[in-house]
């Protein structure tokens, strides 16, 4: 009987969008409470950029004999499922994987994952669409979980990066929290950062009861929180130390099914944005690394096994 094999994404020597090549692997059975999903979709992430050009391999953290996977997010079809698992074959779902040192990821034709990890993608969402949720919407939300509630006393809260995925995420889901919110964008994405219900500025300010720093300006966005404030950094491995009495955080995003089902109905109605820029084949996933690497890109570049 011939084997089946599927496609992935991988790097061997890790150098950038050029260093990405396609091998062909033996498709895998689900274990217990596990699923394989045929993969329709799979958006293209900053942290995917960083993994090819070597940046996570330079901090010891990958450690792959042969090739690293690529590839977070995800949307596709459950098309085998181990023991133990509910979802049907079938089944419509999206999610993300975590962790950078694995031989496979979602730029692939198929994922094994744990279900508890997917969410059923709503009816009438497009996989293209939900495939650019998962990840973004979810680091989002667990940076609003540790900035926690507002406060009569704290209450003014600057979302930087706030045109971009995760930080237009946090700005709309901050309000839930009582935060009364500013993002800050470039001047040509006021109308997209106002359309998420919140104010807007172009510079950094200073004196923000909070700062959640989506678009990664580390120190500078620091500087602009007062003494005793609190501050949410989105690059794990390089937390800012405390100082002036503020809280310093920094998110990792972690799969949560149950939690990515909730943020997926609100895309559906509307309040939580899903922006596609442009969509590109598997084989060709270097070139929309490339593309994704030149920046000012609004919205995520998706493959399309």
């Amino acid at each position: 009987m011939h084997q089946m094999t599927s496609r992935r994404a991988v790097v061997r020597v890790p150098s950038g969008p050029q260093s990405i090549e396609t091998v062909d692997v033996p498709v895998a059975e689900p274990g217990p409470a596990e699923i394989r999903v045929k993969i329709a979709a799979a958006a293209i992430n900053p942290v995917d950029l960083g993994v090819a050009g070597g940046v996570f391999h330079q901090l010891g953290l990958v450690h792959q004999p042969d090739y690293t996977g690529l590839g977070w997010d995800f949307a596709g079809t459950v098309d085998a499922a181990g023991p133990g698992v509910e979802l049907q074959v079938g089944t419509r779902v999206a999610g993300f994987i975590d962790g950078f040192d694995r031989d496979h990821g979602s730029h692939a034709e198929h994922l094994l994952v744990s279900a508890a990890n997917v969410a059923v993608v709503p009816d009438g969402m497009d996989l293209v669409e939900a495939a650019t949720v998962p990840l973004n919407a979810t680091a989002a939300a667990q940076l609003v979980d540790l900035l926690g509630e507002a406060s009569s006393k704290a209450r003014r809260l600057l979302v930087t990066g706030a045109a971009g995925a995760v930080g237009a995420h946090v700005a709309v889901l901050a309000q839930d929290r009582g935060w009364q919110v500013t993002g800050m964008a470039r001047a040509a994405d006021e109308p997209f950062v106002r359309g998420l219900g919140v104010d807007f500025a172009t510079d950094l300010g200073q004196d923000w009861d909070a700062v959640a720093d989506a678009g990664a300006l580390q120190e500078h966005a620091l500087r602009a929180v007062r003494d005793g404030g609190r501050f949410v950094g989105v690059q794990p491995a390089s937390r800012l130390p405390e100082e002036r009495g503020i809280a310093v955080e920094v998110v990792f995003a972690h799969p949560d099914g149950a939690l990515l089902a909730r943020l997926l109905a609100r895309v559906t109605t509307g309040e939580l944005p899903a922006r596609v820029h442009a969509v590109a084949p598997l084989d060709e996933a270097a070139g929309a690394y490339q593309a994704m690497a030149k920046g000012g890109v609004r919205g995520r570049i998706v493959l399309v096994p």
